[in-house]
């Protein structure tokens, strides 16, 4: 089983089917900031993008939690996935596609594959025993379980014994082709320790897993016993693809697949790798499908120090969040402060003060000062200066002509702390040299020509920094593009496809002696730290 190289005109990118037994908690919305900036990336490649979200609604765990308010499962999703969109709103993701399991195109899909698959032989009926967590809506091997039968993941719930007639997939007759794949498609699961840990779980042996449950209501009855539900995870990793579908097209299986699949990216939280890494996959190989490009599994987030929960009472809501600080505030500490693919931690005082170095200090103030500059020393609030005039030996220039590569290999790798630091390398040495060359005391010297190549080459480092950082804070880019005199706007995607093409704005020495600039405003106001009651 290859990979299918698509045209390089197409990415497709999805975000997990976020679960929605309670409100969109921080790690959603860490992995949705993160889909986006891929996403916008792409598009400023000149990239036709499809970003996928959305949620998964069935199982048992949505079943009890509506029962407990005594509400139906269908009442209780509808009541839950706004708080999803809301959030999305808030965060300004751009995404493309919000795909729900409980639609009904959803069940046409499902029904077509689990067909596809019945027909390989690669279902049969068994008997399940074992140790079952509801909350992961997965069995446990007994050498998984914590004292007290407790699930490793979900640490303060008990797992269930099950005993039960089930429909099964044959895994453990994909283990020698997933092994081979994975050795010919060595980036296929990232990070590497991703990749590490699931090399190791099937180097152990793979065994079938159940796809069916009795005595279960919410989710689509099996095809061939319509006694039986499907599993919410058979079910919900075929989201990706109902997904895929043009709003008019009938749902099949050929039309969804049609135009973007395979998926070049699944974005995932660790806790949901083996799913999206071994059983997908093999469902795939099963159905005679390609497979996706790539799945990355990203870290956990922490709070001061300490895992999140309710019974901590230490959650963070992200609505509030950014409701508080800003969306661009929120995405770019998140990417900024922790290496993707890694753990980190949320500190509302670091947070604080990162923004405000990095965002109000370093690059606002530099902007501010550098167009307050311009007016009071330069005919028509204009730089006469372009960057032929510029030596290749100016500091900001010798950074900026390799800038823009660097950091397009970083967005390629998802390595988004490091695009932010390699930009804010300039910004910070853009601060340095306007101190050194002190453009007012040149302008008390009759130095007009130094002067306008000091506030070029500033500027100009603003711009690149702007530009390459747009995937990340969108609104501040956008602003300072519009205080630079170019009428971009990083949120309208025709504008960032068409009037910025990477290939030009990526590039330092863009800006144009006949650039007439805008009035400085401030991009980012300084955040005052919370007082204590």
């Amino acid at each position: 089983m290859n990979l299918v190289d698509k045209t390089d005109q197409t990415f497709a990118l999805t975000t997990p089917l976020y679960y929605v037994n309670d409100v969109p908690h921080i790690g959603s919305a860490y992995t949705t900031i993160a889909a986006d900036v891929v996403a916008r990336y792409q598009r400023l490649k000149g990239h036709r993008v499809l970003l996928i979200t959305g949620t998964d609604e069935h199982g048992q765990k949505i079943q009890r939690s509506a029962e407990s308010l005594g509400k139906a499962p269908q009442e209780f999703c509808d009541g839950i996935v706004p708080s999803f969109v809301t959030l999305w709103e808030k965060l300004n993701i751009q995404y493309d596609r919000f795909s729900r399991t409980t639609a009904p195109r959803h069940a046409a899909i499902v029904k077509e594959f689990f067909g596809r698959v019945w027909q390989k032989g690669d279902i049969y009926q068994g008997q399940q025993k074992g140790w079952y967590c509801v909350a992961c809506e997965e069995f446990k091997e007994e050498r998984e379980l914590l004292d007290g039968k407790r699930c490793p993941i979900h640490t303060n719930k008990e797992v269930e014994w099950r005993d039960e007639q089930n429909y099964f997939f044959r895994l453990s007759k994909y283990q020698t082709q997933l092994e081979e794949f994975y050795q010919s498609h060595p980036d296929f699961i990232q990070p590497e320790s991703r990749r590490n840990e699931v090399l190791s779980f099937v180097s152990r042996g793979l065994q079938d897993f159940s796809i069916s449950r009795i005595n279960l209501d919410w989710g689509f009855p099996v095809p061939s016993d319509p006694n039986q539900t499907l599993y919410v995870w058979f079910d919900a990793l075929l989201g990706y693809v109902t997904a895929l579908l043009e709003p008019d097209a009938e749902p099949t299986l050929a039309n969804a697949l049609a135009t973007w699949w395979p998926i070049n990216l699944h974005l995932i939280g660790k806790d949901i790798l083996r799913f999206h890494a071994v059983y997908w996959p093999a469902m795939l190989m099963s159905a005679d499908l390609p497979l996706p490009n790539r799945v990355f599994g990203h870290g956990f987030l922490t709070k001061d120090g300490q895992k999140m929960g309710k019974a901590l009472g230490n959650t963070l809501d992200p609505i509030a969040l950014v409701e508080r600080y800003g969306s661009d505030a929120v995405r770019y500490y998140f990417l900024k402060e922790i290496e993707f693919g890694k753990d980190g931690d949320f500190n509302e005082s670091r947070f604080i003060n990162v923004l405000n170095a990095d965002l109000a200090n370093d690059l606002g103030n530099l902007l501010n000062r550098s167009l307050n500059m311009v007016k009071k020393y330069c005919a028509g609030n204009q730089v006469s200066v372009s960057d032929e005039t510029i030596s290749a030996a100016n500091p900001l220039k010798t950074i900026g002509l390799h800038l823009g590569e660097q950091v397009q290999q970083a967005y390629q790798a998802l390595a988004f702390n490091q695009a932010c630091e390699a930009v804010l390398s300039l910004v910070q040495a853009s601060n340095k040299f306007i101190d050194e060359q002190a453009p007012w005391s040149l302008y008390k010297q009759g130095q007009q020509q130094e002067v306008e190549k000091v506030l070029y080459a500033v500027l100009e480092s603003v711009r690149l920094s702007a530009y390459l950082l747009s995937p990340v804070i969108p609104n501040i880019s956008s602003e300072i593009y519009q205080q630079l005199g170019f009428g971009i706007n990083f949120n309208e995607q025709n504008q960032t496809t068409t009037a910025a093409p990477f290939s030009i704005h990526s590039q330092w020495g863009l800006l144009s002696n006949k650039q007439l600039l805008g009035n400085p405003q401030p991009i980012f106001k300084r955040i005052e730290p919370p007082k204590n009651d």
